[in-house]
């Protein structure tokens, strides 16, 4: 306890003091552009640490809330000029924020279900059942057009608004054990299939699978892996997080020697690298916690760094436009690029998937005005603050659709329900996909082909 009895912050003090207020971080700021309020900014959360630190200010539940606002992605950190790692000071204050008397029962309640559910596949799987009659088709549009699902309170109709539609391939895990490269092998990888990814959009792991094999990659796929713990890392549930973390370091144990672990979610690639800090105070899990990290790649950063193999090269054929017609030299396919916060901000991936989308011939990728602000999905941010997250992917989804693209392309699964949900009310919405999915399909298109 400090001086005014609230939960010290150890450590505060000597983290928040290159801060110099400049304000710098406030345009990349995705809470202080919808509530415009300085303690709702990096700014004004890092004078509360100070604040707090010195004994002057209380964590209680009104100084909380503008620490919840905070969607954690980490624009501010790319952004300040004096090298303020937010991002650890952050993380270091959220599981304080879980403390029982800075939540309502509601609040408690609701984050219990989402970490009770989001986190396992097989709970999941069994709870959406009963809706895969529901999930996009003509019932749901009647029951958001009438209002029905307003019924349900903000936050579970903000659950409802993600809600996709349920591909049957979402309720198995089919994959064998080992899928062999295609050709000479160039290299062995594991991959994470994620919790929310294999469910929500199982596409992109197909696609994931295919254009590595394609490219002579041996893909290591264990059985009976788990979640990453993202979504709890994220909202500092420390113990379900290591608790997680250990059961998929667990669940590689039996792989074999591997050049990579590879996962095509950004959100969930940001906390696999961390699983070293995340490990360290475990009794016996240290170690392999940072081994595990050390091994971690994204996707797209795996794939540019070994290269495109020249037999998958070679068959890349143009992708068609939404009307049909073959994307040209003269009208190539318009690409426009959303950047996933744990991806450009977490991990410094931004040229990567540009470079493998460019790979495809007559695509062009085109550059949103706001590419580093949050589309506001942010692990659960858009389920425990709808009404901001709402504003934000509104934003977003308008970026996107403004450049004029075909289509958007983002690499991280929140982001791209988010986005598709507020894509839908643009007058020209756009499809968005996974870029491994487009590499996938000019892949496929060029089956046959000359080239």
């Amino acid at each position: 306890m400090n001086a005014s009895g609230s939960p010290g912050l150890p450590g505060a003090g000597s983290a928040t003091d290159p801060c110099v207020h400049c304000g710098f971080c406030l345009p990349s700021c995705a809470s202080y552009r919808v509530l415009g309020t300085e303690m709702d900014s990096p700014r004004g959360r890092i004078h509360a640490l100070k604040a707090i630190e010195a004994g002057e200010l209380q964590l209680d539940t009104t100084v909380a809330q503008h620490f919840d606002s905070c969607l954690g992605c980490l624009a501010c950190v790319t952004a300040c000029p004096s090298g303020v790692r937010y991002d650890q000071l952050i993380e270091a204050t959220r599981p304080k924020l879980n403390a029982p008397e800075l939540r309502t029962p509601a609040q408690r309640a609701f984050r219990r279900l989402l970490f009770s559910l989001l986190p396992y596949p097989q709970r999941l799987r069994a709870v959406l059942t009963p809706l895969r009659a529901y999930a996009g088709t003509p019932l749901q549009a009647l029951a958001r057009r009438s209002g029905l699902t307003r019924l349900f309170g903000p936050q579970l109709e903000a659950m409802e608004q993600l809600l996709p539609p349920l591909a049957p391939e979402a309720f198995r895990d089919d994959y064998p054990a080992v899928v062999p490269a295609q050709g000479e092998r160039r290299a062995r990888v594991g991959l994470v299939l994620g919790c929310v990814q294999r469910l929500f959009d199982p596409a992109v792991n197909r696609a994931t699978v295919e254009v590595l094999s394609a490219n002579g990659i041996e893909v290591v796929i264990p059985q009976r892996q788990g979640c990453c713990g993202a979504a709890t890392h994220h909202q500092g549930e420390l113990e379900q997080t290591r608790e997680l973390a250990s059961a998929l370091v667990e669940s590689f144990a039996a792989a074999g020697p591997l050049d990579a672990v590879l996962v095509a979610a950004s959100g969930c690639g940001h906390t696999l690298k961390h699983y070293g800090s995340i490990l360290a105070e475990e009794p016996g899990w240290a170690g392999r916690g940072a081994a595990f990290a050390a091994q971690v790649r994204d996707a797209h950063e795996f794939l540019a760094q070994l290269g495109l193999s020249a037999a998958f090269q070679a068959r890349l054929a143009p992708l068609s436009h939404p009307d049909g017609t073959p994307a040209s030299a003269e009208r190539p396919l318009a690409v426009a690029y959303h950047d996933a916060c744990h991806m450009l901000h977490g991990q410094g991936i931004r040229d990567q998937p540009r470079q493998l989308l460019r790979r495809i011939p007559h695509l062009r990728v085109k550059e949103a005005v706001e590419a580093g602000v949050c589309c506001g999905s942010a692990g659960i941010y858009n389920l425990v603050q709808p009404v901001e997250a709402a504003e934000l992917g509104r934003i977003k989804a308008a970026d996107l659709a403004g450049t004029g693209a075909d289509l958007a392309v983002s690499a991280n699964i929140g982001c791209t329900l988010q986005i598709r949900q507020h894509m839908a009310e643009q007058e020209r919405p756009l499809p968005v996909l996974h870029p491994l999915e487009l590499l996938q399909r000019s892949w496929q298109a060029g089956a046959g082909s000359s080239r």
